[in-house]
């Protein structure tokens, strides 16, 4: 099985991308979808303790704990410490689950990928890029989104052109979700090619 790991900085269109190679028969874990649920679960004991006061009725308030990290960027730090190591869990029992079903790919969509060294974890890195005016408008258009905000992000964000420069495939997802779709196809034809050769080698 080849595990693809999915990335790209914020307003690039990764989570769109996911969607289509889901839409290709593709398993996806989403790794902010991941996040949200354990600030609902296992998470929850360990960031109050933490953070105190930033959980509201046994759930995370994103709310308030954006707050006390823009406050001090240094406390990004504590709260990968809690979250990444039950991240990895999830993705491992995925990665077994896809396995056991016998499925040619699995994707892993890891926002800060390079970031936290998760691209030693997977076999293709696919990377997600757009032009950075394009970006600037979607990011900006989101609801609550301010320019400090988008620059806070940004600063946790390897360049884009770092990525790119690392990456195994880049998707532009600047010509709209049509011509991302092609390249996405283009990419799984591209690997099951390749792991046919492999398997014809082994």
């Amino acid at each position: 099985m080849i595990v693809i790991g999915l990335t790209g900085s914020i307003g690039m269109g990764k989570t769109t991308t996911a969607k289509l190679f889901a839409e290709e028969g593709v398993p996806v874990l989403d790794s902010d979808e991941v996040v949200h649920g354990l600030y609902r679960a296992e998470a929850v004991a360990q960031i109050e303790a933490a953070f105190p006061g930033t959980t509201v009725s046994g759930v995370v308030d994103r709310e308030k704990l954006g707050g006390i990290l823009r406050k001090n960027p240094a406390n990004f730090r504590r709260l990968e410490e809690i979250v990444h190591p039950l991240v990895r869990k999830k993705q491992e029992t995925f990665l077994s689950e896809a396995r056991k079903n016998s499925r040619k790919f699995a994707l892993l969509d890891i926002p800060l990928l390079f970031e936290t060294g998760a691209e030693s974890r997977v076999d293709k890195v696919v990377v997600v890029s757009c032009a950075p005016e394009i970006q600037r408008e979607r990011v900006l258009s989101r609801p609550g989104m301010t320019e400090e905000k988008f620059e806070m992000i940004l600063a946790r964000q390897m360049p884009d052109a770092e990525k790119r420069r690392r990456a195994d495939f880049i998707i532009d997802s600047g010509n709209g979700v049509e011509a991302a779709r092609d390249q996405v196809r283009d990419i799984l034809q591209k690997l099951t090619a390749e792991s046919r050769r492999g398997e014809m080698h082994a």
